[in-house]
């Protein structure tokens, strides 16, 4: 898999029906190793090890519905009380991100009400605070730590 600009991480891997599988550690299986994974898999170590987040706080891979479609995240960072504190959009390195990919978080958002996102492909990383009551993006240089 291709070097990312995150740190690097020790992750398991076992082959299984002609693919690579990784383990994810926050779902507690083995996931189908493809380009995108990869980076959610390198996010879910970066919050944990690098922000300090407890594991019980993030979520990967689950449906939301909107506009009553069913959508999945890639990954979401709890408050304690339930609230949202972080959305991250996962991409594949070979995608860019566009203001395409910046609509699709901020539409979940409009269900989801984080105080941050993240959009990032593994090698760019783009972090924003919201700011609800003038109804735009702040953009960070990073994620503020967790506490």
């Amino acid at each position: 898999m291709q070097k990312l600009n995150l740190p690097k991480y020790d992750f398991r891997f076992k082959s299984s029906e002609n693919n690579i599988q990784i383990f994810d550690e926050i779902r507690k299986k083995f996931v189908v190793l493809q380009p995108e994974e990869w980076v959610r898999q390198h996010i879910v170590q970066f919050l944990i090890r690098e922000k300090k987040i407890p594991k019980q706080l993030i979520n990967v891979e689950k449906s939301l519905k909107i506009n009553g479609l069913n959508k999945r995240y890639d990954v979401i960072v709890y408050h304690p009380d339930g609230t949202i504190n972080v959305v991250v959009e996962c991409k594949a390195p070979s995608v860019n991100i566009t203001q395409e990919t910046f609509d699709q978080i901020a539409r979940y958002n409009l269900t989801l009400k984080a105080d941050f996102l993240m959009v990032t492909n593994g090698l760019r990383h783009y972090f924003c605070k919201l700011d609800y009551e003038n109804e735009h993006y702040i953009f960070l240089k990073d994620l503020p730590e967790y506490h």
